[in-house]
């Protein structure tokens, strides 16, 4: 595995082939998944382990993933380490509805590192305004899609003019 020198507050870009990754890139852009790199750890929020922390390489090992390094370079990482620890052990937002106390990746690494802008939410695949997958997936939640409600995502993230592209992880 090559890694490009990463620095402490870089943001770490996924995407891989599963079903959820591929529906949030349909619907968004780019990128499935995003977190952030403190000492050779990854902070983000999984959908298995919620707020965590996890060794970068470990856990670009499990699966096969398209990985890619972004910086702001006006970062202070002190402080910012310290507001991602303060969030470890949150759970995940499967809902994707704001402010429940729960955090989804993007909105975690939004909270964290405040430069990025909320949008409205948007769940199509450029036929429906709600794709399938997404129909299917807030039907087995039991909620309704929150369309339009103010969110982020990794895409959107990515492409915020304050951070600079590093390079990709072989």
């Amino acid at each position: 595995m090559t890694i490009p020198t990463l620095k402490n507050g870089d943001l770490i870009f996924m995407r891989d082939s599963s079903d959820f990754s591929e529906a949030i890139i349909e619907t968004t852009a780019t990128y499935s998944h995003v977190g952030i790199y403190f000492d050779g750890l990854l902070y983000h929020a999984s959908r298995k382990l919620g707020v965590a922390k996890q060794n970068l390489e470990e856990y670009l090992a499990e699966e096969k993933k398209e990985v890619f390094v972004y910086r702001y370079t006006q970062i202070d990482a002190e402080i910012i380490k310290e507001r991602a620890e303060k969030y470890l052990g949150a759970a995940y937002n499967h809902s994707f509805y704001p402010d429940n106390g729960t955090f989804y990746c993007s909105q975690y690494i939004a909270e964290i590192l405040p430069i990025f802008d909320l949008i409205p939410m948007k769940f199509g695949d450029g036929e429906k305004e709600v794709s399938d997958y997404w129909k299917k997936y807030y039907e087995e939640l039991g909620v309704p899609v929150p369309f339009n409600q103010p969110g982020t995502n990794p895409g959107q993230l990515a492409e915020c003019k304050k951070l600079k592209f590093i390079g990709r992880i072989e």
